[in-house]
């Protein structure tokens, strides 16, 4: 046999691995709004820059007759090329082949990339549509999963991990995924969870749906497992890109600079008169952060989780930011037990990864209830404290309206180390509003007077002329600056400017023991 002879059979293999699970497969996965495993890689990577690893490998198993099952590329594709010109390894479960299963072989494929984008600190995004363990391999599977979570947790603020569900993901498969940095889902056609509805309705009685259970906007929405939920497999590959655009390729590097196409001089007046004039009154956050960061855009992981806390991925003259911002038009701003997981998770990922941290406040205090007393908020509100105060990076905060009592602490106060605090003159510093105040502290007065409801409005606007500005904080050094609110796009540059090279230690360790 000659050369060409054997190079026809290469192509002839190739060809055939590549067809995956074959053509009824193929159509039955695009039937049900999927792409295919090898589709989604041809969109995710730069065209010809995919370099796939070990498309002929194949499963060991030899029970329950699969000695007689070929299994093409073992169910998954695995492999390094360039997204908008920067290398990144992937992998991506092949539903059309067996299910995109997961067995020995199958695991030692997603293990060997992982371990290669460790080696070339890359990140690492994994396209997950699978039914699960490989059940005729048993423990091997089990062994599988085990080896993976354990590369999770190696890479996990090393490089940067992606995970999207772009199909089933059930029992094992969905802690991998958790154990990533974030979590991407397709809605109608991906879903998550530990125990199907079938095994929920045998266990509870409850009857309910793969989506209603573990759909994409359940992850988005209730449980905060995944930070985006998107409308198609299309659409998810663009957001991962996005999101790529902001992220350095591993600890050891800043994220990407860009050439700036805004001013960083660039005022904006219209920011003076957004804080309402009546306290009770709400703006929009986002409109504050709109008129600060490049053009206006971000890219905001998480925006239906807490949407009481924003987190937000911007640029600032061209350099990266990580913003972290209450938002008053939902609870008030008020921090509760999920938007101070939400906020902690995010700090954490920016502090490991090299991405300055902005904190802009209006929070008149945690969430009151039994259900959040009961739920742990102090545990869960002690981990903002705890991740502000152990980030290193840059650490900017700035205070636009209400900063009461211990949420004007967690949100990035300077004694949590923030490294330049703004106020806008609207800032009401205090330990709490002034009708409890008032309350509190002229009791007596109020209550022996002739008139108590007049005494107690006295004596509440006699709190608020003392504590209701950002002056009194600042004579004390608290905060560095009181600005314009027109000034704070050049405010904030200057300062990052000027924090750019901030070197930050702590006590030598092996790991603090966050209240998780």
């Amino acid at each position: 046999m000659g050369l060409k002879d054997e190079l026809d059979g290469l192509d002839k293999l190739e060809k055939q691995i590549k067809a995956g699970g074959g053509e009824k497969r193929i159509q039955q996965q695009h039937a049900s709004g999927k792409l295919t495993a090898r589709e989604r890689i041809d969109l995710l990577f730069d065209s010809g820059t995919f370099n796939e690893l070990d498309l002929f490998v194949q499963h060991h198993c030899t029970n329950f007759g699969m000695e007689k099952i070929s299994i093409p590329a073992d169910g998954v594709v695995t492999g390094y090329g360039k997204i908008n010109g920067r290398t990144v390894c992937a992998f991506s479960q092949d539903f059309t082949a067996r299910g995109g299963t997961l067995g020995e072989m199958h695991a030692k494929k997603i293990c060997k990339v992982m371990d290669l984008a460790m080696t070339m600190k890359v990140p690492m995004v994994g396209l997950i549509d699978s039914g699960g363990a490989r059940i005729q391999e048993g423990v091997n599977a089990l062994n599988g999963y085990g080896n993976i979570f354990f590369r999770n947790s190696c890479a996990s603020g090393v490089i940067p991990q992606i995970s999207a569900i772009m199909g089933p993901a059930a029992g094992g498969a969905v802690y991998s995924p958790a154990m990533t940095d974030f979590v991407f889902m397709v809605k109608g056609t991906s879903y998550m969870y530990i125990t199907g509805p079938s095994v929920v309705k045998a266990a509870t009685s409850e009857e309910i749906t793969d989506d209603e259970l573990g759909g994409a906007m359940t992850h988005n929405i209730k449980s905060g497992v995944a930070q985006f939920a998107c409308d198609s497999d299309e659409q998810a590959i663009v957001e991962i890109k996005n999101l790529l655009g902001y992220l350095p390729p591993s600890n050891e590097e800043k994220p990407p600079d860009i050439p700036p196409t805004d001013s960083p001089d660039r005022m904006d007046s219209a920011l003076d008169d957004i804080i309402p004039k009546e306290a009770r009154k709400t703006y929009n956050m986002k409109a504050v952060i709109r008129s600060i960061v490049d053009n206006g855009e971000f890219l905001e992981p998480s925006r239906k989780y807490a949407p009481n806390i924003i987190t937000i991925f911007a640029r600032l003259n061209g350099h990266v930011v990580g913003i972290i911002a209450n938002q008053p038009k939902h609870l008030a701003g008020c921090l509760d037990i999920d938007a101070s997981d939400k906020a902690t998770r995010f700090i954490r990922f920016c502090d490991a990864f090299n991405i300055p941290l902005i904190t802009i406040a209006d929070v008149p205090g945690y969430l009151p209830g039994s259900s959040q007393e009961w739920g742990g908020i102090i545990r869960h509100g002690a981990k903002l404290l705890w991740c502000y105060s152990e980030a290193t990076v840059p650490k900017l905060t700035l205070i636009t309206r209400k900063a009461y009592g211990g949420a004007y602490i967690a949100m990035c106060s300077q004694s949590l180390g923030a490294d330049y605090t703004l106020a806008w003159p609207t800032a009401e510093i205090a330990v709490m509003g002034a009708e409890g105040a008032a309350a509190i502290i002229h009791r007596q007065e109020i209550q022996t007077a002739d008139d108590p409801k007049a005494k107690g409005a006295e004596k509440i606007e006699e709190y608020r002329k003392l504590f209701y500005n950002p002056y009194v904080a600042a004579s004390q050094g608290y905060i560095n600056a009181v600005i314009r609110p027109r000034d704070t796009r050049p405010t904030i540059i200057a300062a990052l400017e000027a924090l750019r090279n901030k070197k930050e230690t702590r006590p030598t360790r092996k790991h603090g023991n966050i209240p998780m």
